[in-house]
């Protein structure tokens, strides 16, 4: 278990993950929410190419998502920020544009929980070592 901003995240078990992300976003997850980050993946990180992504669950309630990798990603964002990122630090950067980009449309409880989820890990991110980064690559 890893502590960041006195939120500590822990990792979802393998066995728990399809569970886990359906009890937050429900039929959501893998139409909507998991195919919009990989796809924001992809465009701020160039040499990112797919793999495993670990699950994590934050004791506020948050949730995000990270490439499980050792490699640092170098990261360019339409807002002029460029620079390398940890994987962990690139999931939390993709995730918060994504629940970002999902909370807007017309009111609904899926816009309502990525509205959510994004304040949560943003809350989390403060604390996270790389938070200086993330918050130019998100702003």
């Amino acid at each position: 278990m890893t502590t960041t901003a006195n939120i500590p995240r822990k990792l979802v078990n393998n066995n728990q993950r399809i569970k886990h992300a359906a009890n937050i976003f429900g039929i959501h997850f893998p139409m909507r929410v998991e195919p919009f980050i990989y796809a924001i993946t992809d465009k701020l990180a160039h040499e990112y190419n797919g793999g495993y992504w670990e699950f994590y669950a934050l004791s506020n309630g948050g949730f995000y998502m990270a490439p499980c990798s050792e490699t640092c990603f170098h990261v360019a964002c339409e807002n002029g920020f460029g620079g390398s990122m940890s994987a962990d630090a690139l999931g939390i950067t993709v995730c918060l544009y994504a629940y970002s980009h999902l909370s807007f449309g017309d009111p609904s409880a899926f816009t309502e929980i990525c509205a959510q989820q994004y304040h949560w890990l943003r809350e989390y991110m403060l604390g996270h070592a790389e938070a200086g980064d993330i918050l130019q690559a998100v702003d």
